[in-house]
């Protein structure tokens, strides 16, 4: 088993690997004395160097290669889920939503974009992806960023679209949500 960094680079036809060197003598030799994954998914080993035998820890982390955001102008973005996790905190300021409760919602909508599949997903997709994830947590907080994700001309058309069933597509039927329509409207 090869000990180093795998690389890839599209010069090169396959991938290739850095080999990993001991920061006190420089040798390439070591062996793993311990191995733990981290709450946050990395693998931290702990090596020994099989020359001068000084220790030392590495750290190993998996990088995604997200798919491009295709914005409604026809700009193309990488997907960050830290713009995700910034509008999810502007709708849900104010609410009995924890920080914790945002990043899994985060994190279910970079593993949705990712398991597409696709080199490019549409913003509108996006989107829906974090209303729906919204309205699973907080009526308010779905219809802030609603209102701030879509424009409208009035607030009957703003009701309309909330109410609307292209909008409601990602959103689990097993949880019923209070209709946003009067209960006695006038005729």
């Amino acid at each position: 088993m090869r000990n180093g960094t795998a690389c890839v680079d599209p010069r090169h036809p396959g991938p290739y690997f850095l080999p990993m060197k001991c920061p006190f003598c420089g040798q390439t030799e070591d062996r793993v004395l311990d191995t733990r994954v981290q709450k946050d998914g990395s693998i931290r080993r702990r090596r020994e160097c099989l020359s001068c035998r000084g220790r030392y820890s590495t750290q190993e982390t998996l990088l995604l290669d997200y798919p491009f955001v295709v914005k409604k102008d026809g700009r193309r973005e990488p997907f960050s889920k830290e713009k995700i996790l910034s509008g999810l905190e502007k709708a849900c300021q104010k609410r009995p939503i924890s920080h914790g409760q945002l990043e899994a919602a985060v994190e279910r909508i970079a593993a949705w974009v990712i398991n597409r599949g696709e080199n490019e997903v549409p913003a509108r997709l996006v989107g829906k992806k974090v209303m729906s994830e919204l309205k699973a947590l907080d009526d308010v907080a779905y219809v802030r960023f609603a209102s701030v994700y879509r424009t409208f001309k009035d607030v009957q058309e703003f009701v309309d679209a909330l109410e609307d069933d292209e909008m409601m597509e990602f959103v689990d039927a097993n949880n019923p949500q209070l209709t946003l329509k009067p209960l006695n409207p006038n005729p």
